[in-house]
């Protein structure tokens, strides 16, 4: 999967805040993700977060799914 630091992902579940899009803030073995809703960061291991992305925003265009 082609994810980028910046780009905004769209996850099918949400953040306890209800909001379901996050910024990517690094990328690796694990992932650093920002919740736009509430500005909590997560990490979460990327074979987690790449089963759950919904969709990928890179400059305001939908790159995935």
């Amino acid at each position: 999967m082609d994810i980028r630091v910046g780009d905004i992902i769209t996850m099918k579940k949400p953040h306890p805040c209800k909001s379901k899009e996050f910024e990517v803030k690094r990328i690796g073995m694990d992932f650093k993700i920002r919740c736009l809703g509430c500005d909590h960061e997560i990490m979460i291991p990327r074979s987690a977060c790449e089963k759950n992305i919904r969709k990928i925003m890179r400059n305001g265009e939908q790159i995935a799914r």
